[in-house]
């Protein structure tokens, strides 16, 4: 399918500016200016809303009532399409491996990963684990930890067949040094988080290849002006990123802003954490077994540990530009160009761009969803949208 997007405010990582944008064959083929009528190409009149680059989501567990562990045939079909609704046009499904069990929830996901989803792209398993520190679990179960090992991270790249892009992992963990250099020799991503990590430990896994870190401030150890932990080490190493989950809850608006100050554009990740009650209403849920409530967007299982949020990343970069006021070019980044760099796909997405994927989301100005395409194919679009 062939069309244009006319008199849309393009918001690029570089820039914002009004303009046409010619998508044919599910690839950009002309931004800027006023693109001559064709016949054969279907017109969309923007009306001065904001076209951004797709949303790229590195972290997000379920959504739509499914989660990423349910060994369910139709699991990324309905996290894919709910993603849609909220701008995301790719994401990582983010799950936890098993030790001593045939993780079927791996299996059936991979499986699926080759049919043609209807909305976001699958673009491979984020793991939180195994290789974590039992004292910074947060929501994770116990029986999803185990010590490091090199033949076990075997086992999970055969049950996860190829698809493995990030892993989290604690740095301090004894073997975890290894894994982290094994990753790396591989391709995935080596993601710091669910650590009790010191300053230098933290450091030492960097000097190993980690090169992200997974949610930033939660499930690792505070600042301290004596015991700075992992967090001085992350702010001083230019060469990694972070994920941030900026609901104000997870981390408050001042906190988000420092994070902001000391990281830049270049080096934050927007992400949701989203788990199954993302598209849903305020209600009572089960995560691997245990009730949790989902309220205003957060949940929390009984005892308050948060778990995660029910909130789309278009709601979440509407709240990052609240409380950092930046401009649109940076949530561009943050949203869309910074997490297509980490999953190394800068060469077809995160901007709007001739010669990239047609992945693009078109928002109001207070960054509700009208219309999202996925190469080209519209794959969302709001009721109230008039176009």
């Amino acid at each position: 399918m062939s069309f244009v997007i006319r008199n849309a405010k393009i918001c690029n990582p570089d820039g914002e500016f009004h303009g046409d944008v010619l998508v044919e064959g599910g690839v950009i083929k002309q931004v800027g200016g006023t693109i001559d009528k064709r016949q054969d190409v279907a017109e969309i009149d923007a009306g001065g809303k904001l076209l951004f680059p797709g949303f790229i989501d590195l972290h997000i567990q379920g959504a739509g009532g499914r989660d990423m562990l349910d060994a369910s045939p139709d699991v990324l079909q309905t996290i894919s399409m709910v993603c849609a609704q909220f701008g995301v046009t790719g994401f990582l499904g983010t799950t936890v491996y098993h030790p001593n069990d045939e993780n079927t929830h791996l299996r059936v996901a991979a499986l699926e990963s080759c049919k043609e989803l209807k909305g976001a792209h699958f673009l491979g398993f984020h793991l939180e684990g195994p290789f974590i520190s039992p004292e910074k679990r947060g929501m994770i179960h116990p029986n999803a930890i185990m010590a490091p090992s090199l033949r076990e991270l075997g086992s999970i790249l055969e049950k996860t067949e190829g698809k493995l892009k990030m892993m989290t992992i604690a740095p301090e963990l004894e073997g975890a040094l290894d894994i982290i250099k094994e990753l790396r020799r591989r391709g995935i991503i080596a993601s710091f988080g669910h650590s009790a990590a010191t300053y230098d430990e933290t450091l030492l896994g960097i000097g190993a290849g980690i090169t992200h870190v997974t949610h930033l401030f939660n499930a690792m150890n505070p600042l301290h002006h004596r015991a700075p932990g992992p967090l001085l080490a992350i702010f001083e190493s230019s060469c990694v990123s972070a994920q941030l989950i900026s609901d104000g809850v997870h981390i408050v608006p001042g906190m988000v802003r420092l994070a902001a100050s000391l990281l830049g554009e270049d080096r934050i990740v927007l992400i949701t954490d989203g788990i199954q009650a993302l598209g849903l209403g305020d209600g009572k849920y089960v995560y691997d077994g245990r009730e949790y409530e989902s309220k205003d967007g957060a949940a929390r299982y009984g005892d308050g540990t948060l778990i995660g949020t029910a909130l789309g990343m278009n709601q979440l970069a509407a709240r990052f530009r609240e409380f950092t006021r930046w401009p649109l070019s940076s949530i561009a980044k943050v949203a869309s160009l910074n997490p297509a760099s980490v999953l190394g796909l800068t060469d077809k997405k995160g901007s709007v761009k001739a010669g990239k994927d047609a992945d693009l989301v078109l928002l109001n100005r207070d960054f509700s969803v009208l219309k999202t395409f996925v190469a080209g194919k519209l794959t969302f679009e709001s009721p109230h949208s008039e176009s």
